[in-house]
């Protein structure tokens, strides 16, 4: 396949480790173990992966809650720097948009004061009523003024998801990074909150990284797709490529368990990850289905006791999978 040429990253990770020492003598985690990803301008990046693959941790060194332990975050070009000063001025053009509204809210605060606050805390000098109505008109909550003295329990889990939006976008962002941020909503409510995304990527050039277990959630929102387990990136690239011909063993069976799949589902088993217990080796293959069924014979060594390089933050698909890049008869069994 020819690779395409990426427009310059509005966000990337440059080598990024985030590790976190173990207590009394407990060996360190290695939590973000390497990772080149990249959100272009007015684009969708969906981070997947299980539960305590490293995706959490990554966004919030992404966001500077997190200091890198090796490598870089760079925004429009320039390193992430880490005084208080500098984050002040990069969390006004990067914001958080948390999984539980309920719990992202204060109770005792109106839904007017959760908006304002952002503006309050950056200095805002302008209208506040104004800009805090056009955040709210902006996240489907019309007309604003209805909402400006209403408390979160008064509201619906999806009107409470559009409140922590339009704080978000009340300090006028350039990329959100958006954690889970339909999971705790009823299957009603999912589709018109990534429709709502979807729109403001399209109406403000809005970027955003958004994380997710969910590949379901990625295929119907996302440009762009990377697969994390483990510390790594493991397979990215187009959603359209990495979702209709997924080529990393992991990448299949998480779209397995999705309804519109067509295939059996996938169990994996073995321990899920642990970043302090990384193996050698592909740090998938304790748990690979194709190294179990004995179709990666070809490279079991290799899949066993070689380590894979970090997979570089391209346009194009690419998987970090020895059975992926070995022979011929094994690519047949992907049917690729």
């Amino acid at each position: 396949m020819t690779e395409t040429t990426a427009p310059p990253a509005l966000l990337a990770a440059e080598a990024l480790h985030v590790t976190f020492p173990g207590r009394r003598g407990a060996p360190a985690a290695r939590a973000v173990d390497g990772v080149d990803l990249a959100v272009g301008p007015g684009e969708i990046v969906a981070l997947v992966g299980e539960s305590g693959c490293g995706k959490t941790t990554l966004a919030r060194a992404l966001l500077g809650l997190v200091e890198p332990t090796a490598g870089r975050v760079s925004f429009d070009g320039r390193p992430l720097a880490y005084g208080s000063r500098s984050l002040r001025q990069y969390r006004k053009r990067v914001q958080l948009v948390l999984q539980d509204p309920s719990g992202s809210l204060n109770p005792r605060h109106t839904v007017y004061d959760a908006v304002a606050e952002g503006l309050r805390i950056h200095g805002h000098t302008g209208d506040e009523r104004t800009a805090v109505a056009e955040a709210l008109s902006r996240a489907g909550l019309r007309p604003p003024e209805r909402f400006f003295l209403r408390y979160p329990h008064e509201l619906s889990g999806g009107q409470r998801q559009r409140v922590v939006i339009a704080g978000a976008l009340v300090l006028e962002p350039e990329l959100i990074v958006a954690d889970e941020p339909v999971a705790s909503l009823d299957a009603s409510v999912r589709g018109e909150i990534l429709a709502l995304l979807l729109r403001l990527r399209d109406e403000l050039g809005l970027s955003a990284l958004v994380v997710t277990h969910d590949l379901g959630l990625a295929w119907n929102i996302a440009d762009r797709v990377a697969v994390m387990y483990l510390g790594r990136i493991v397979e990215s690239g187009p959603v359209e490529e990495i979702l209709t011909a997924p080529r990393h063993p992991y990448t299949r069976a998480l779209l397995s368990v999705l309804p519109e799949s067509g295939t059996p589902p996938v169990v994996l088993t073995g321990e899920p990850p642990d970043p302090t217990r990384t193996p050698a080796g592909c740090r998938f293959h304790p748990r690979c289905q194709v190294l179990a069924s004995g179709a990666a014979d070809a490279v079991a060594g290799a899949c066993r006791t070689t380590d894979l390089p970090v997979l570089p933050a391209a346009p194009a698909a690419r998987a970090a999978c020895h059975w992926v890049a070995g022979p011929e008869a094994a690519k047949k069994v992907l049917g690729n």
